[in-house]
């Protein structure tokens, strides 16, 4: 697992070190708004992670705090991954980037979230902050 070293003060850039990966967006927008949990459903995202890129991210974020890990309750050997309070508050970030990207970048957007987003988006931050803290303490 690479360090992650602040390189300076400013805001946006601590952040990025934390957050400034594609990859890491993407567990975070699969754990947000596709409910997934576990490695191998990380695995079955369209982008195709490969795996020690998959591993060396979920760590990361664990270790910065944004998620945890616990021993499934189905399979010893397999894990499932929630979402801290800190990683919550990455909910509102991720939805203006769907925004921002259905907005200016050629993409086919899930019309039933793009519609939810633009009619309300803080009822919409809410309530997947809210889905995501409810699968966290099941």
């Amino acid at each position: 697992m690479k360090e992650l070293k602040q390189r300076s003060t400013c805001p946006v850039s601590t952040s990025l070190d934390v957050l400034g990966d594609k990859w890491t967006l993407l567990i975070l927008r699969d754990m947000v708004f596709a409910g997934k949990s576990t490695y191998g459903q990380f695995l079955q995202s369209a982008e195709k992670m490969a795996t020690n890129i998959l591993a060396d991210r979920l760590a990361v974020l664990e270790e910065q705090g944004l998620l945890t890990k616990a021993v499934a309750a189905d399979k010893k050997s397999k894990f499932t991954y929630r979402l801290t309070e800190k990683g919550l508050d990455t909910v509102p970030i991720i939805v203006e980037l769907v925004l921002w990207g259905a907005k200016h970048c050629p993409t086919i957007a899930d019309p039933s979230l793009m519609a939810e987003l633009q009619s309300g988006k803080s009822a919409a931050v809410e309530k997947y902050q809210q889905l995501a803290r409810e699968k966290a303490l099941a």
